[in-house]
């Protein structure tokens, strides 16, 4: 997906939440910012968003001296919701369909999403269990995606946000782990999931895990390692959870299975959804 007129302002808000988040000197402030209006003024339209994400955590990192702004927050949601994951089980195992309510809670995790809003909460993420758990997916969808998990033999899963990984976890044990390869990003970027953050929720006792290599958000092909690249395109299915893995992989002729919560005009107008739909999407080779 190309980066529009409209993601820029994202940009700028992602500066300064990001740099107010490590440091109360508006000094500073103002350097990042300012170094980050000069990336956007030469920047490419026609590259994903991500890669802008990642020059501006970039500039953040390196003028504040910390290599990991969002640590304590991904610690944070980690342990809020490893206490939500016993009754989130209970809910998948007493459900009609598992595989459906799996699937509805994976896309509910998307909410804690730090690139796209610093205002989420507890109480939001609850009450987007809540929603998404009323919500459908279309049935059609649904079983083709139950169909393509069935027939693969090599599942590519990517991670997106610590916390939410812990629903994953739910929904990786409804595709048979063993058949799953979790991937996490290869340095700290915004509240990507690392494989710290993957062990600390037990991923790595339940399915193999994988960095991609880049500190990049999303999967920027270019930016991952060549040992990433050859075993994702030998995957039979990849699973993509997220913004900026779609925002990242919209383009690429794989079979491909974005799951995300719309959480900006950007993505539903590409996408052609309505803002906090839940997003089943198919793509195929």
């Amino acid at each position: 997906m190309k980066t529009y007129l409209d993601c820029v302002p994202c940009f700028v808000r992602q500066t300064l939440e990001a740099s107010r988040m490590v440091t109360d000197d508006s000094t500073i402030h103002e350097k990042i910012l300012r170094a980050v209006i000069d990336e956007l003024n030469i920047m490419s339209f026609q590259n994903p968003p991500p890669l802008m994400a990642q020059k501006i955590h970039k500039i953040v990192r390196e003028m504040t001296n910390n290599k990991d702004p969002y640590k304590k927050i991904k610690k944070r949601f980690n342990k809020f919701i490893l206490k939500l994951y016993p009754d989130l089980k209970k809910k998948v195992e007493e459900s009609v369909n598992p595989f459906e309510t799996a699937v509805c809670l994976a896309i509910a995790g998307n909410i804690i999403d730090f690139g796209v809003t610093s205002t989420v909460d507890e109480a939001k993420v609850n009450e987007t269990i809540d929603y998404c758990l009323a919500e459908k997916i279309a049935a059609n969808y649904l079983t083709e995606f139950e169909g393509a998990v069935s027939k693969a033999e090599n599942i590519y899963y990517l991670g997106d946000n610590a916390g939410e990984i812990v629903f994953d976890k739910l929904l990786i044990e409804q595709l048979l782990p063993k058949k799953v390869t979790f991937v996490v990003k290869g340095g700290p970027i915004i509240n990507d999931v690392t494989f710290e953050d993957a062990e600390d929720v037990g991923i790595t006792d339940l399915a193999k895990v994988v960095d991609n290599g880049s500190d990049a958000p999303g999967t920027i092909l270019d930016l991952c390692s060549d040992e990433f690249k050859i075993k994702l395109n030998e995957a039979d299915l990849i699973i993509s959870k997220g913004q900026a893995n779609y925002e990242s992989l919209s383009d690429q002729s794989k079979n491909i299975i974005f799951l995300l919560k719309a959480k900006c005009p950007v993505i539903t107008r590409d996408i052609g959804c309505n803002l906090g739909d839940m997003v089943l999407k198919i793509k195929k080779q």
